[in-house]
């Protein structure tokens, strides 16, 4: 008999797969999205029959709703405790580059996606009227960059500003349900999606911004070796859910008095300076 049921999407590496062995490990059933059945079976075995594989793409509505009915038909009664949306890419490049589709692309995943897995499981957590069951809570995974934006991760930021504004309005929208909605804005996290940044170095090949670029990956390379643990911040994420009042947009991330607190002190302009000095803009 398992505590409850956890749901989180994008579980086949990095935070998602992290977060499911500890919600596993502290005696929940976890509900995990992934796109191919690899990863589900191989997730199985790591994790035992507590892990449940959810096949879809956030970006496929029609297969989460699919899914989302399956699950309740599945639970027969019982809801949801928690949703994690974690599920995310990262489009990198010069916007005066990019084209519109990868910014679309961006936003498709990191931000549609997660409103189409929000509504399609709000019933599940306890959106509906004379529910039986405890409300559940909502964690949206969003990202230090949606409060300190570099260049170069502009489409990537911008997702992540959304899924901050959305998740604030949601929250006061569903007080009338008693469901909680909060952000965990973390900075580097030693997971995957540092091998997996979408950069499109091909477009800025004998540009202006190729040196400036070049010296962003290598910052960005080494950040990535000091990063937080996956484990680890999969035990914060954890905490935020026993929280009765946990923080509302919580910022993770080392050396955090440094390089977020006393940073806030600082004026934009300044911080631009800093940037440029460091990139050789």
């Amino acid at each position: 008999m398992t505590k409850g049921n956890i749901l989180i999407t994008g579980a086949s590496t990095g935070i998602g797969a992290a977060c499911a062995k500890k919600f596993i490990n502290e005696g929940y059933a976890v509900y995990g999205s992934v796109r191919k059945q690899e990863d589900a079976d191989r997730l199985v075995e790591e994790m035992g029959n507590d892990f449940h594989p959810l096949l879809f793409d956030v970006t496929d509505e029609a297969a989460i709703k699919k899914v989302a009915a399956e699950l309740t038909t599945e639970l027969d009664g019982q809801g949801l405790q928690l949703l994690i949306n974690n599920a995310g890419i990262a489009v990198t490049g010069a916007v005066e580059l990019l084209d519109i589709d990868a910014f679309r692309k961006q936003y498709e995943v990191n931000y549609f996606g997660l409103i189409a897995v929000t509504k399609a499981f709000l019933p599940l957590l306890g959106a509906i009227e004379n529910c039986s069951f405890e409300s559940g809570k909502i964690i949206n995974m969003s990202s230090i960059a949606s409060k300190r934006t570099m260049p170069f991760m502009t489409p990537y930021a911008g997702s992540k500003a959304a899924v901050d504004s959305f998740t604030e309005g949601l929250r006061r929208e569903l007080m009338i349900y008693g469901i909680d909605a909060v952000t965990i804005n973390p900075g580097p996290i030693r997971t995957p999606i540092w091998e997996k940044i979408d950069v499109k170095m091909d477009l800025v090949g004998g540009t202006i911004y190729e040196p400036i670029l070049k010296r962003f990956i290598k910052l960005v390379d080494k950040e990535s070796k000091d990063a937080i643990e996956a484990d680890v911040f999969a035990n914060r994420v954890f905490k935020t859910f026993q929280s009765k009042k946990p923080k509302v947009s919580d910022v993770v991330i080392k050396n955090k008095l440094l390089k977020y607190n006393l940073l806030s002190l600082i004026s934009a302009r300044r911080i631009d300076e800093f940037i440029k000095k460091i990139l050789k803009i």
